[in-house]
């Protein structure tokens, strides 16, 4: 599988990244054979937090196995700093690790949140404590909804961030607002060389209401190849470092196999996709 630089932190990371929310609730035998399918991908990088269920209890049997061959990133949803000290040490000891590669605000959908982090008190003094203490080697910020890329525009402008992590779709690039900051935020980031992840790369459509969902995420995604070998080439045909997998065990495989099979489109077949999308809802409108 394709490699390429996670910005300054010079990780090769893998373009598929996994995405733990697919462990968030299935049995520790779904996730060994889920596991041996991530790693039969080639897959060297992690992508985990406390939100995802028991993600993290399914994944501490698994890291003295691999922890030092995978870039292993984590996040806290918590703003103040005795909060996200208390959780970023909670997730080391399920973990059984002694520190992370990344540590990250998780799902930093405002400014107001962005405002709770950086005040006096605020999660931000316990990141800098713990990368002091070296219980993480890098900060990031991740999190979705449609003001996710210029959020994180301003969050750049306050802290020189390590990465970012937000929904990059062509279903979502319909909406020209927030593909104007979208672009923005990658373009800042590779100027900074900040490391660029992505999730949501293989959004359908929402879920209508009344109908019983048939996968884990919240939204639909795409469940056939072709359709999810489109969504995967497009998105990594922007300049970011990968995608974080789907949150469901059963569309993994073939979101590892599209990574797998990237090719890059050209400028007019990405803008021929988005237009397709033109009629359909995007996730953040």
């Amino acid at each position: 599988m394709e490699k390429r630089r996670f910005g300054r932190t010079n990780h090769m990371s893998t373009i598929a990244i996994f995405g733990c929310a697919a462990l968030g609730k299935v049995t520790q035998e779904e996730t060994d054979e889920t596991m041996e399918k991530v790693l039969a991908a080639g897959v060297n990088h992690i992508d985990i937090a406390p939100s995802y269920g028991d993600a993290e209890l399914r994944m501490a049997p698994w890291m003295p196995k691999i922890r030092k061959q995978m870039f292993l990133g984590c996040k806290t949803t918590k703003r103040t700093r005795d909060e996200a000290k208390r959780e970023l040490h909670q997730s080391l000891e399920r973990l059984g690790v002694d520190y992370f590669d990344l540590y990250q605000f998780h799902a930093v959908t405002s400014f107001e949140e962005l405002d709770m982090i950086f005040s006096k008190g605020g999660a931000f003094e316990a990141f800098i404590e713990a990368k002091e203490q070296g219980l993480t080697r890098y900060i990031g910020i991740t999190g979705h909804g449609v003001l996710a890329p210029a959020v994180y525009l301003e969050a750049l402008k306050r802290f020189d961030f390590d990465s970012v992590l937000f929904p990059v779709n062509y279903v979502q690039y319909t909406s020209p607002e927030y593909r104007k900051n979208a672009e923005e935020l990658i373009r800042v980031c590779n100027q900074r060389d900040v490391g660029i992840m992505t999730i949501k790369s293989v959004y359908k459509a929402r879920w209508q209401e009344g109908v019983r969902p048939k996968y884990s995420p919240w939204y639909e995604p795409f469940h056939d190849p072709e359709q999810i070998q489109k969504a995967v080439n497009f998105v990594l045909s922007q300049k970011v470092t990968g995608i974080c997998t789907v949150g469901d065990i059963t569309v993994l495989p073939l979101v590892l196999a599209a990574c797998q099979n990237f090719k890059p489109m050209s400028p007019e077949e990405q803008e021929a996709l988005i237009e397709s999308a033109r009629t359909r809802e995007p996730l953040f409108a």
